[in-house]
């Protein structure tokens, strides 16, 4: 099963699956499709922090995530369920 557990980093969740790269390119995570930034600003920030910097709604994030086949593990202090 896939899990993305929101408390990981974009880098911890990209190593575990290559695939969400591309996924969240799609988003309109531009950043993560390049290494050097996945390494950096992606070893210190969330799915919910970057959607929040970008202005992203995260339940359109997760849906979309769910849409490809993971689960998102739950976490109480984001709201999401």
């Amino acid at each position: 099963m896939k899990e993305v557990d929101l408390k990981k980093s974009v880098y911890e969740l990209t190593e575990e699956y290559p695939e969400l790269i591309e996924i969240l390119k799609e988003l309109g995570f531009l950043g993560v499709a390049k290494a050097v930034v996945r390494k950096t600003l992606g070893r210190a920030t969330t799915i919910p922090q970057g959607c929040q910097r970008q202005g992203k709604d995260l339940n359109e994030v997760l849906k979309k995530l769910e849409e490809k086949g993971f689960t998102v593990k739950q976490i109480d202090n984001q709201g999401v369920s």
